[in-house]
């Protein structure tokens, strides 16, 4: 299982949101580079990057930062947050983005999102399923839909998606655990699915538990900038 170190940016810092509120803001680093150059000196390959900015306005705005960490470091990014048109695509992957991160326009407009899983193919698409009472949330987590997360991801599946990452927004940020039970249910409705876990991880074990029920991802925020999991152990559970 391949563990994400997330870096959330607002203002070009790196922070960290309780539930997707921009209004539980803490910031950790000023500096989005330094965090990530010591996440890839303990062994990490892949970083989840996302512009809450951009996220916010609905265009993607911290490409600088996406810049410089792909400049300086060998980490294969993942970058989302206000990825709308196929301009704000093309900047991502202009910039450095190795897979783009795509959640609300895969909801509110498929036919554009289904043009890019086309254009680019399914190795360069990173779909975010945000999902809260396993209902669809999208735009930066500011609105719930009915869209249901199996007909989501059935749907996606159909039209060849083959990376997909979920979010319980009732778990992000609160360092309760994740949502063990929603993923084994999509394991077991989906197994061909390569599921990346996000959200909730507070300490060693819950990667353990995401690693042995099958996901083949897990992303790791704030638990990582809080000491609930150290440096040290992140570095001895990649090996």
């Amino acid at each position: 299982m391949q563990i994400i170190p997330a870096i959330d940016i607002i203002d070009g810092k790196c922070v960290r949101l309780t539930q997707g509120d921009y209004a539980l803001k803490t910031i950790y680093n000023e500096n989005p580079l330094e965090v990530a150059q010591e996440f890839e000196s303990i062994g990490v390959t892949r970083l989840h990057l996302v512009d809450l900015d951009g996220a916010k306005l609905g265009k993607v705005v911290n490409y600088k930062v996406l810049e410089k960490i792909a400049s300086n470091t060998k980490l294969s990014i993942d970058f989302g947050g206000g990825i709308k048109t196929d301009d704000d695509i093309e900047t991502v992957f202009n910039y450095g983005a190795d897979l783009a991160t795509v959640g609300s326009i895969a909801v509110k407009n498929k036919d554009l999102f289904f043009s890019w899983l086309k254009k680019y193919g399914a190795d360069k698409i990173f779909l975010g399923a945000d999902v809260k009472n396993e209902k669809i949330a999208v735009g930066g987590w500011l609105e719930t839909t009915n869209v249901s997360i199996y007909d989501f991801i059935e749907e996606n599946l159909k039209e060849g998606i083959k990376h997909v990452f979920c979010t319980d927004i009732s778990k992000d940020g609160l360092l309760q655990g994740p949502s063990v039970d929603l993923y084994k249910n999509m394991m077991t409705k989906f197994p061909q699915l390569n599921l990346t876990a996000s959200g909730g991880v507070s300490q060693l074990n819950d990667l353990h538990e995401l690693k042995n029920i099958g996901c083949s991802g897990a992303i790791v925020g704030k638990a990582i900038y809080e000491g609930r999991i150290t440096m040290d152990e992140l570095k001895t559970f990649l090996k």
